[in-house]
């Protein structure tokens, strides 16, 4: 079957040349063949093996498809594998699989191409935790069936709560006792035991069941009972409990430090009791959870799902309990000016479980040693509060000593500062009274002291008389004609002219438009201004244009006034018809109650934009209810329009504002479905944010391509709803995911199964025995009835037939056809006609359009009287 063509040369071959040789193959039979060729070459033989070989397929598949370790969040994870084919030819594939786990092989059959590859997708679905090893066949042309193993391990997504210290999980924080207005930090490892990362919220369960807030735990039932009932506020508690971060993404494994912050607060009652308890004991949970996932129905919008943590806080907040002896208003002896008084004052501290830091803040003509100090639990301390007066009087002064306390801020809850956090007021009284002084006078010689009265002649020796600055005696000049020289009679300059004895006053800086004049001649006496501490031009022209402003602004404000009263006046008095009355004359002022005013419109109640606010079960439970109260909104824009919808929906939302968005449920199940059947379940959308947001779907799926409508546009505090349409042509497990995109950022998804079965009706019998009743007419006494029963979502048509048909049949079903609505059944009525040799047996096949048959056996009891 070889044959080789070749023309051997008469010369020998130079260097250089070449001989071409053919070898033909023709095979005539499916087989390989061998041979060889000889070529002699001088002296040397070489032989060349000849193969023919048949064309062939070689494909090749791995052996296994590892997906490794998962998260069980609903979602569909692929992975790919391929067939090759290193063959000449095509091959054909086919994949068998009936394992337990549900996957989704695409295709399940094929062709390779030679020299080529096919993909095949392989799906699973991450909704129940546990280990996947399954195995599925593969039939490769040429090389016969393969296994190829399915392996992949499902787990839990855990969140756990760590100890800083002892890196064990954590179940509960015991604050302790702390005064009211103090703050106390703990910080945590919040970890992630899981192979994926995970975006978390942190909310406080303020409704959760054993929670306290405000109640005092060490008092009697009836006590703590009666607490309650007193209690008509409720107690915001992001308010008491700071967490930071409160939201945040962990990568796979990772470890996060949050700082929690306890700041006891006093529960304000609408009136108090005087044998309440002081102390309040605050039990809260707060749960850090999966951001975005709350629960997977409308009744159950607060909750969450299973991958979440719980950690307890507890603590105890207790007022600050100060006795003063001998009171609070203390009385000091009266004493002189420059003398002192004492007053030794005890303070003790009634606490039983924490100690007092306080502080005595400065207080004019009274002092305190020592000024700040510790009193521990159950202590005294004793200060010397002392009266130094620097003026004579009667004072009533109020001494505030303030509490020195560990605060935290709001906007850095890792630094815990030193702060005043409640203060205790003490009033002190003191009088200081006056001596009496005799005051001497003495001639004065003829020289005029700096200090003296306005003749000079007399000087005070008392040193209460002494004062800082001294007397400037002026008076206008034109006011007075003593000794004025001739030539400065007639002025009319308004200058001034000073006493003899104010020389030491007119040496002093003084204003620059001031002229001063002596006292005798009239002249013009020379004015000193100290450059240092004058004002310059530039100065004074800012002085004088600033005081302009504030004039003009007064005068700008008293001129509103007078024009609104006059329209006021106007508005009453002008009248276009006179009755002849005087204005209000017997008029009463109308009684004007709350009620007569308009209510403002609340605004949308939404939770704070601060990150540092935390999230409370109670405000999602309250925001939810105002959501799903109001009308349900249908066809909304499937694009954002206006320029606020566009503003909106190009946010970029935080963890907390994604947890307040609900779409769900995250998993929707239709159950039992017919094929060629079309089944509608709705997926709602809640936005509890205050902006507008967009939602989008993305559906690749065959059977879920009826939903619409795939975007919309969601105001702010309003649902809608998407219907999602499932619609199949093949039996069979269904479960499949799609995804959708909140501000085409965020996304999300939905879980889908359903369980594909052919239509089936069903009978609630099988066999139905007739028996005569007494008191019918004959033959119309052997009757029963049969239910057909439909458990399906379709509506089924079915047709009774008799097994032979060829023989007649004495019974009869009556509707012999008809049809059957979905979840509901229809009786039908069977009837034995009996007669001479008719048979008392028969038997009905129930034959549903497209469905399944089932068999009925009918039998006739015949009583023949004795």
């Amino acid at each position: 079957q070889f044959k080789l063509i070749v023309e051997n040369p008469e010369k020998l071959l130079a260097s250089g040349l070449q001989v071409k040789a053919v070898v033909e193959y023709t095979p005539k039979c499916a087989e390989n063949h061998q041979d060889k060729l000889t070529l002699l070459v001088d002296d040397d033989i070489v032989h060349i093996p000849v193969l023919g070989l048949i064309p062939y397929c070689d494909l090749e598949i791995q052996s296994e498809v590892n997906f490794g370790e998962m998260i069980a969040n609903s979602k569909l994870v692929t992975k790919q594998i391929s067939i090759s084919n290193r063959g000449t030819i095509a091959g054909v594939f086919k994949i068998s699989y009936d394992g337990v786990v549900l996957l989704n092989i695409k295709p399940l059959r094929g062709v390779v191409k030679p020299k080529s590859t096919r993909k095949i997708r392989v799906d699973v679905c991450t909704d129940v935790p546990g280990v996947i090893k399954e195995m599925m066949k593969v039939e490769l042309e040429s090389r016969g069936c393969t296994e190829v193993w399915v392996r992949g391990v499902v787990v839990e997504q855990v969140l756990k709560v760590l100890g800083v210290n002892c890196g064990k999980v954590l179940k509960c924080i015991n604050f302790g006792p702390l005064y009211f207005g103090t703050s106390k930090t703990e910080q945590i490892y919040l970890y992630n035991e899981s192979p994926e990362c995970m975006d978390w919220v942190a909310v406080l369960e303020d409704n959760a069941i054993g929670g306290e807030m405000g109640t005092d735990l060490q008092g009697s039932t009836d006590a703590v009972l009666y607490d309650l009932s007193l209690k008509t506020k409720d107690v915001d508690v992001s308010t008491l409990i700071l967490c930071a971060p409160n939201q945040g993404t962990l990568e796979p494994y990772e470890k996060s430090l949050i700082t929690v912050c306890f700041s006891p607060k006093k529960f304000e009652r609408d009136f108090e009791v005087n044998d309440a308890s002081p102390v309040q004991d605050y039990v809260v949970f707060l749960r850090f959870e999966t951001a975005g996932k709350r629960g997977d129905s409308l009744q159950d919008l607060s909750g969450s799902d299973s991958r979440y943590v719980d950690l307890a806080l507890m603590g105890s907040g207790f007022p600050v309990i100060l006795t003063f002896k001998p009171g609070t208003e203390i009385n000091f002896e009266d004493c002189y000016l420059g003398e002192k008084t004492q007053v030794a004052c005890t303070m003790k501290n009634e606490s039983e479980f924490l100690p007092v830091a306080f502080r005595f803040r400065k207080t004019a003509h009274f002092s305190v040693s020592p000024a700040r100090g510790n009193i521990e639990t159950k202590s005294e301390k004793e200060v010397m509060i002392s009266f130094s007066p620097h003026q004579i009087g009667k004072f009533e002064m109020k001494q505030i000593i303030d509490i020195i306390g560990t605060g935290v801020d709001k906007k850095n809850v890792d630094v815990l500062k030193t702060k005043p956090f409640h203060q205790i007021y003490l009033t002190l009284h003191a009088v200081c009274k006056s001596k009496q002084a005799s005051i001497v006078f003495t001639i004065n010689p003829g020289l005029t002291p700096l200090i003296s009265n306005e003749t000079g002649q007399f000087v005070a020796r008392g040193r209460g008389q002494l004062r800082d600055t001294a007397p400037v005696a002026v008076l206008k000049s034109i006011r007075t004609q003593i000794h004025t020289h001739r030539k400065n009679r007639n002025r009319e300059d308004g200058a001034l002219i000073a006493f003899p004895n104010d020389r030491a006053a007119s040496l002093r800086p003084s204003d620059w438009n001031k002229k001063y004049r002596t006292i005798f001649t009239k002249t013009e006496r020379y004015n000193y201004v100290d450059p240092e501490f004058a004002l310059t031009d530039s100065e004074r022209l800012l002085k004088e244009e600033n005081n302009k402003h504030y004039v003009q602004f007064i005068s700008h404000l008293r001129q509103r006034r007078l024009e609104r009263e006059a329209a006021r006046h106007f508005y009453f008095y002008n009248n276009p018809v006179s009755l002849g009355i005087k204005p209000a004359e017997g008029l009463k002022s109308p009684d004007i109650s709350v009620t007569d005013f308009p209510m403002e419109k609340p605004q949308p109640e939404t939770l704070p934009s601060d990150d540092n606010c935390m999230l409370t079960s109670r405000k999602l439970a309250e925001i939810v209810s105002k959501s799903t109260n109001k009308g349900v909104w249908s066809w909304l824009s499937p694009m954002p329009t206006s320029p606020q919808e566009k503003e909106d929906c190009s946010l970029t939302l935080t963890h907390k504002q994604l947890h307040q968005i609900f779409i769900g449920p995250s998993t929707i199940d239709f159950g039992d479905v017919c094929v060629y059947s079309t089944t509608t379940k709705e997926l709602h959308i809640i936005n509890n944010l205050s902006v507008h947001i967009w939602i989008q779907v993305e559906i690749e799926v065959a059977e879920l391509q009826e939903t619409s409508p795939l975007s919309q546009v969601v105001p702010p505090l309003t649902k809608t709803h998407i219907p999602v349409v499932f619609e199949t042509i093949n039996a069979g497990m269904f479960k499949n995911s799609f995804s959708y995109k909140i501000n085409n950022k965020h996304i999300g998804h939905v879980l889908v199964i359903a369980h594909a079965k052919p239509i089936e009706l069903q009978l609630s019998r099988r066999e139905v025995i007739l028996s005569p009743v007494s008191g019918c007419l004959a033959g119309t006494e052997f009757r029963r009835t049969v239910r057909v029963c439909n458990p399906r979502n379709q509506p089924a048509g079915f047709i009774w037939k008799p097994v032979d048909e060829d023989t007649k049949s004495a019974f009869t079903i009556q509707p012999a056809r008809g049809f059957v609505e979905p979840y509901s059944e229809v009786e039908c009525e069977v009837v034995w006609h009996p007669g001479f040799s008719t048979p008392e047996t028969g038997q009905f096949t129930l034959s549903v359009r497209k469905g399944n048959s089932v068999n009925l056996k009918c039998s006739a009891k015949v009583t023949i009287p004795g």
